[in-house]
């Protein structure tokens, strides 16, 4: 009987103590997680998918597709910064989601065409915007990253291009300069939603755009306005709905994915696909939302086109057709 009373005894003690280290074990913050968005877009700078930094089994996708950590897509191009930046921590499911810019290819000699100066000093390399998703495993380490990289349009055969009506994506949205004040006030704490609240009146915005005839759910606050790729795209989003003017501009918005949700500052982050079936056109798109009391507030997408009916690297086939909520935890 003392035997048994003993083992007991020093089973407990050895779960406490377990429990205890748990408890001590510190939390991945705010600071912490953006700290590692700073030192992953470091080791893409210096192409250094570092052990010490990455899971050893870390998935990555670049637009969509699986890539190699490392050596491809954006890590094989970054050459340096810039300075927009906006970061969405979700210190529950310890991801954190990044809207910003950097430079590709600074350094690295012109294209040669017949008006090339030969003189002409190594490019400074071009801005390109970039939409983020990491996830910290309970290793410390980076274990998921998915990232979307929107670049200015290039030809590799014509000597000029025709201009187009909008600037780079890149351009843009470093004009912008850093997020919107409205992003970064704090959400009272008893006034929080739950991430499961904030995500359901984010996708108010895809249902009622997906489905716009006027009679639908519109939560959004009177001065609510949208920015796509760095330009206001409108100052009157709840107007706009409830007119049903956005009927028939896309005919499937799927593969809803909220991957980062920021309660103390009431934003919720979601990548997706918007379909449009009648010219056979996919955008891939990053899109924030400002929840203050139930309502929408401000809005900003990044997005680029993809091949029709492009699936994201995450989800399975189902997953990327369905237009339900997919909570990424």
């Amino acid at each position: 009987m003392r035997m048994r009373v003993f083992v007991v005894a020093v089973v407990l003690l050895l779960a406490s103590g377990a429990f205890a280290q748990s408890a001590l074990k510190p939390a991945c913050d705010r600071a912490c997680l953006e700290n590692y968005l700073d030192k992953y877009l470091d080791a893409m700078m210096a192409n250094d998918p570092s052990l010490e930094l990455f899971s050893r089994d870390c998935k990555f996708t670049e637009n969509g597709a699986r890539l190699p950590l490392g050596g491809e897509g954006l890590w094989y191009s970054m050459s340096g910064k810039g300075t927009y930046k906006f970061y969405i921590p979700d210190v529950e499911t310890r991801q954190i989601a990044f809207i910003g810019t950097v430079r590709e290819g600074a350094g690295l000699p012109q294209p040669k065409t017949a008006k090339s100066d030969p003189e002409a000093k190594p490019s400074e390399g071009t801005l390109a915007a970039v939409a983020i998703r990491l996830k910290i495993d309970d290793n410390e380490k980076i274990s998921e990253v998915e990232q979307l990289v929107m670049r200015p349009e290039i030809s590799l055969f014509e000597e000029e291009q025709s201009p187009s009506r909008f600037p780079p994506t890149g351009e843009a949205v470093e004009k912008m300069g850093a997020p919107h004040g409205i992003f970064t006030e704090v959400i009272p704490e008893s006034e929080r939603m739950s991430r499961e609240e904030l995500v359901k009146v984010a996708d108010y915005y895809f249902e009622g755009l997906q489905r716009n005839d006027g009679k639908g759910y519109y939560p959004f606050t009177d001065d609510c306005v949208r920015f796509e790729n760095g330009m206001l795209a409108t100052t009157e989003c709840k107007r706009q709905f409830e007119s049903g003017q956005l009927a028939n501009i896309v005919s499937r918005i799927r593969d809803r994915r909220y991957v980062a949700v920021d309660r103390e500052r009431g934003i919720a982050f979601a990548f997706g696909f918007f379909d449009h079936v009648q010219i056979n056109w996919t955008w891939e798109i990053a899109e924030l939302f400002k929840i203050e009391n139930g309502q929408i507030r401000r809005i900003e997408a990044v997005f680029l086109r993809c091949p029709y009916g492009m699936n994201s690297g995450w989800s399975t086939y189902e997953q990327g057709m369905s237009e339900e909520i997919q909570s990424i935890y």
